[in-house]
């Protein structure tokens, strides 16, 4: 499974075209063979929808919303290419997948390039797009329902990899061969910080971390208490997501203070000496 993350782009029509490898139209319907995931949310703007399949521009636009009613919101570089497109592709020789395995991928990667949060209501909007052979799209509008900018990981890529790595061994795919990466000649020396840093890093780790796997715990004893009926039991779902959300803000929490301990010490510069000159008497 291959990741690839394409430039971003100021509306949504371009990337689901490129998606569906077709213009977007106002006349074809995208069933759930094709979208076959979508942000948490969604489930408000369907539930009273007459309509039971929306076009493909209907899905644009319903990306491209948060741009138009947010016409502040713009990235920490001042821009308002807000449309994430992410897209991964199979081995040639792998199998071939299942509707609800595409939806596991899909969610899995929107989590890893941190555009959904668990328990977080005012997210980012993405969904997801299974309309090539043995090819995932993934698009998302990064401005969030409350109007402010979704900040995506530092190392995006490489948890996009190590992600596609995981799901690869959980679905029993074929594994991307890469060449080695080559050998650095001189590492900076290590810190007394350095030990500490691996802890919370441990601590921290989306996949193997103990706090990961509580916060997942969690999440699916919220996914089964809201099946319940009545509405005690989606309100003890909701209290249960929030504290899915609390779980995850330490999390990266923990990574950021990781960062900042293995981050290398800044160098300032020494004063300048101060010159006294000499005043001649008149």
């Amino acid at each position: 499974m291959i990741p690839r993350v394409n430039e971003r782009a100021i509306a949504a029509h371009e990337p689901l075209g490129d998606a569906l490898a077709r213009p977007v139209s106002t006349d074809e319907g995208l069933t759930e063979h094709t979208v076959v995931a979508y942000w948490p949310g969604m489930d408000f703007y369907t539930l009273d929808d007459e309509q039971a399949t929306w076009t493909s521009a209907q899905w644009a636009g319903h990306l491209d919303d948060p741009l138009i009613e947010h016409p502040f919101a713009a990235s920490p570089y001042e821009d308002r290419r807000a449309i994430f497109h992410l897209g991964v592709r199979l081995h040639p020789d792998d199998r071939d997948l299942t509707g609800a395995q595409w939806a596991e991928v899909a969610h899995r990667l929107a989590r890893a390039a941190g555009i959904e949060i668990p328990g977080n209501e005012n997210g980012c909007r993405w969904i997801a797009v299974q309309a090539q052979p043995r090819r995932l799209d993934v698009i998302a509008n990064l401005i969030r329902l409350d109007g402010t900018w979704q900040q995506q990981p530092a190392d995006l890529l490489r948890r996009l990899s190590d992600e596609a790595s995981r799901i690869e061994q959980d679905l029993h795919l074929l594994p991307v061969r890469t060449p080695p990466e080559p050998r650095i000649a001189a590492r900076p020396a290590p810190t007394a910080s350095a030990p500490l840093a691996t802890v919370l890093s441990q601590l921290a780790d989306e996949q193997s971390g103990p706090l990961a796997t509580v916060r997942g715990l969690v999440e699916h004893a919220a996914h089964r208490i809201a099946l319940q009926p009545g509405a005690t039991g989606r309100d003890t779902a909701h209290a249960l997501e929030l504290i899915a959300h609390r779980l995850y803000r330490i999390q990266q929490d923990l990574d950021a203070t990781a960062t900042r301990l293995t981050a290398p010490p800044l160098v300032t510069a020494a004063p300048s000496p101060v010159r006294h000159t000499a005043h001649r008497s008149l």
